[in-house]
């Protein structure tokens, strides 16, 4: 991809507009007179458009949880050619059988640079995940880096959706729906089945995704918290209707029950003139995270810096939630302030989107932005020895965090590392050393 793609990919996304709200009934034409009124499917739906429901949901879940879009569309989307299968690349999926659940805490530094002409797509890489796709539970923990813009081609997932955590250069996702732009320090969201292009804004871009098999993704409930806080829903940008009316071939790949499917469409499937509904992809700011915590003594509990969750069939057991240590004050009295030893019955992926985290050395053969760590259920971790020796010591004077983005995808289930996790070159060795030397101080009268 040359310099002037990059520089128009990045003018376009710098004019983009929006319509705002987490979970809201949104109504877009770009086009006007393209949306009916008073109907969803006219017998002759406007302009020459075809009208197709997209569900997100079965028709009959809750009102509260039901999710669906009503989109006007060039052609619909059935009139395609037969899917042939595809090689699935270093693309992976649940259920992960290759090797076992392995109760030893992981580490691996970035990925490498990938080859020339890599897009998004290409670039994906499997580290790992829970769960069955053919169940429609559990999740899997992406990677990806790339150097080159998708170009006649889309994508769609049908296995699950995906919260895509930039790292590196900035992406401009041409939707059904419209356009999005995500930098690092944003989050982006594709909904199952929803057809999408990557275009990078920079020369390169990395970053993580989490494919949600299960529940899609929702604002947790904030009890005693109250009405406000953690991620405002009104910070969640949705697309405005634009769409592509382009003739000639588009491949069109499909993840249908872990495998990879393409088809040849003579036509762009990213044609739709407008919609309406709430099932719709979106992006967040990070930054606009309004963290709670202590303001007296002792480190909350993780779960207090969640911005998504995925439901389970157990109230407050989620299938994956997606928490992020945000920029904040640390106040507490007589308080380690890092967090705190402990073993978890959940198991965590954690991610760094730049800077440092405060509970773990940085630099090389540390934790560095674009790696990550997996420490799986009842698998003891926490600041590493310099860590602890340093915060132990600290005089307790107000002190704000605001060197480091990080995050983690927290699930329910044991997290499966791919073969090609355990044995990549940039797992790192050793990983176990950080928390050796922690001495012993019972008896020293400390």
């Amino acid at each position: 991809m040359s310099g002037t793609d990059n520089e128009q990919a990045r003018k376009t996304a710098e004019g983009l507009v929006h319509s705002s709200g987490f979970g809201n009934e949104h109504s877009t034409e770009a086009v006007p007179g393209a949306l009916p009124h008073g109907r969803n499917s006219p017998q002759r739906a406007p302009l020459g458009l075809y009208a197709e429901q997209l569900s997100g949901s079965a028709f009959t879940e809750p009102r509260h949880s039901n999710q669906r879009s009503w989109l006007y569309r060039i052609r619909p989307s059935a009139a395609h050619p037969p899917f042939t299968r595809i090689d699935n690349g270093h693309l992976g999926s649940a259920p992960f059988t290759e090797t076992v659940p392995d109760p030893n805490r992981l580490r691996w530094d970035p990925l490498p640079e990938p080859a020339p002409g890599t897009d998004f797509l290409a670039g994906l890489w499997t580290l790992g995940g829970n769960g069955d796709v053919t169940q429609r539970a559990g999740m899997a923990v992406h990677l990806y880096a790339a150097n080159a813009s998708m170009t006649d081609r889309v994508f769609s997932d049908a296995d699950g959706e995906l919260l895509i955590v930039p790292q590196r250069g900035g992406l401009l996702l041409r939707t059904e729906f419209g356009l999005l732009r995500a930098e690092p320090g944003h989050v982006a969201l594709i909904p199952r089945g929803v057809r999408f292009r990557v275009e990078l804004l920079d020369a390169e871009a990395r970053g993580y995704v989490c494919e949600n098999y299960g529940r899609p993704f929702v604002l947790p409930d904030l009890g005693p918290i109250g009405a406000n806080g953690l991620a405002n829903p009104r910070d969640f940008l949705a697309p405005v209707a634009a769409f592509e009316d382009v003739e000639g071939p588009v491949q069109v790949i499909n993840k249908f029950c872990g495998n990879l499917w393409s088809a040849t469409y003579g036509h762009s499937p990213l044609d739709v003139v407008a919609w309406h509904g709430n099932l719709t992809p979106y992006v967040y700011d990070l930054h606009r995270f309004n963290v709670i915590g202590t303001i007296s003594y002792d480190h909350p509990d993780p779960s207090i810096f969640t911005v998504l969750t995925s439901p389970s069939d157990t109230p407050g057991l989620a299938g994956v939630d997606f928490v992020v240590f945000a920029p904040r004050w640390l106040v507490g009295e007589d308080t380690f302030r890092p967090p705190y030893f402990h073993r978890n019955v959940m198991s965590e992926y954690m991610g760094l989107i730049e800077g440092a985290y405060d509970a773990k050395t940085a630099g090389k053969g540390g934790f560095v932005p674009g790696g990550g760590s997996l420490h799986n259920m009842m698998s003891a971790h926490g600041p590493d020895r310099d860590t602890f020796d340093k915060a132990s010591a600290a005089e307790l004077r107000p002190q704000k965090v605001d060197d480091g983005l990080a995050f983690m995808f927290e699930t329910r289930w044991p997290v499966t590392a791919t073969e090609q996790a355990r044995t990549a070159g940039h797992l790192q060795k050793g990983y176990d050393e950080v928390w050796q030397g922690l001495e012993r101080h019972w008896g020293s009268g400390e």
